[in-house]
């Protein structure tokens, strides 16, 4: 063996001890496949890096009890709904215009089917807001319900 191949040979171990101090956690082994043990004498097998992007969320205006109906699945609102009921006790469910409908079936669902009729709509409010400048001035129509324990 040459020096140059020795030389490369120690850069490649070398990288791949810095790759297995930051792997990726192992994935869950399917229920009913038995897992084979790698025999000692095979090398480790290398992971790839995971790398974290450094993005800060933006920061919140709204009060943290307050849900925005908007376009998502209903039961995923249902659900967020539920989550901040237990943690706060009241919430407040906000829509406008055509999601109005989405935001009625939300406070259904959390009062009657999954907070096992713990929960109670206490206040409905409706009200119109109005959108756009000048000559494109239009109305919409708003919708807030109040959620809370009974």
């Amino acid at each position: 063996m040459s020096k140059n191949e020795t030389e490369k040979k120690s850069e490649i171990k070398s990288v791949q001890i810095k790759v297995e101090k930051t792997p990726l956690p192992a994935p869950k082994p399917m229920p009913g496949s038995a897992k084979k043990s790698a025999p000692a004498s095979e090398p480790k097998k290398t992971t790839p890096v995971q790398v974290k992007a450094e993005k800060e969320a933006p920061a919140r205006t709204s009060p943290s009890n307050h849900i925005y109906i908007g376009k998502k699945p209903v039961m995923s609102y249902a659900m967020s709904s539920l989550i901040q009921l237990t943690a706060s006790g009241e919430i407040v469910i906000k829509a406008r215009g055509m999601s109005i409908s989405r935001a009625v079936d939300v406070a259904e669902i959390v009062t009657k089917r999954l907070g096992n009729n713990a929960y109670a709509i206490k206040n409905v409010t409706i009200d119109t807001e109005k959108l756009g400048e000048g000559d494109e001035i239009r109305s919409v129509s708003t919708i807030e319900l109040i959620v809370g324990k009974k």
